[in-house]
């Protein structure tokens, strides 16, 4: 088996980094190559269908943090998103967000969306023990309390991300395996960084990351 890790930053994956030089440690593990693919949606798209036409792996696992909309789950935790969708691709009408699915521009079922959401249904997302929850993409940290609602009420979602969709609609329309990790490092609309947990998420986040590869 051969495996890519993608990552918007280093920053997020330096522990495992650190440790991938190790022989003792690849030995535990699959061929595993590493993608930093860039902060946001469109540079996730690029680097990784790129990286995709050099090397095609067996399984895609995306590491990164992000943030979370539930204040009952902790800071730290890690989680795995079943479905994510483009959030912000979206229209504000008569109060109320419409989507590109609302508006009737993209069938909802067309592939590789489902019912508007890109879903994953690989094995890997099916074993882990990990929670799985709904993700949303954005080109724009949520931080207002109206968008805020707005997405509460349209998606549901529990995490937050700038990269999360792009590895889910390329994964899909390769028709490659993956699965996405996300670390809740800040819980959204908190711009008090004083307040977010960044060297926990990243520790845990890694820690998830090697576990799961050392499954495989």
């Amino acid at each position: 088996m051969n495996c890519l890790v993608v990552a918007a930053t280093a920053i997020e994956v330096r522990p495992f980094l650190d440790l991938l030089g190790d022989q003792s440690m690849s030995a535990k593990i699959p061929a595993t190559d590493v993608l930093i693919s860039g902060i946001g949606l469109t540079a996730t798209t690029y680097s990784l269908s790129r990286q995709l036409r050099i090397k095609r792996p067996d399984l895609v696992i995306q590491a990164g943090v992000g943030g979370c909309f539930d204040p009952s789950i902790p800071l730290g935790s890690v989680l795995a998103v079943k479905q994510e969708a483009i959030a912000d691709q979206s229209v504000i009408e008569l109060n109320q967000l419409r989507t590109l699915f609302d508006l009737q521009l993209v069938p909802q079922d067309q592939y590789p969306y489902q019912k508007g959401w890109l879903v994953n249904k690989s094995e890997v997302l099916k074993k882990t023990r990990l929670k799985k929850v709904k993700g949303i993409s954005v080109n724009e940290i949520t931080t207002s309390k109206q968008k805020v609602r707005f997405y509460q009420e349209t998606f549901q979602p529990v995490v937050e991300s700038m990269e999360g969709a792009a590895l889910h609609y390329v994964c899909l329309m390769e028709k490659i395996p993956f699965i996405q990790l996300r670390a809740v490092s800040n819980y959204i609309a908190e711009r008090n960084k004083q307040n977010w947990n960044m060297k926990e998420s990243i520790g845990n986040l890694n820690q998830a990351l090697i576990k799961l590869l050392a499954s495989l």
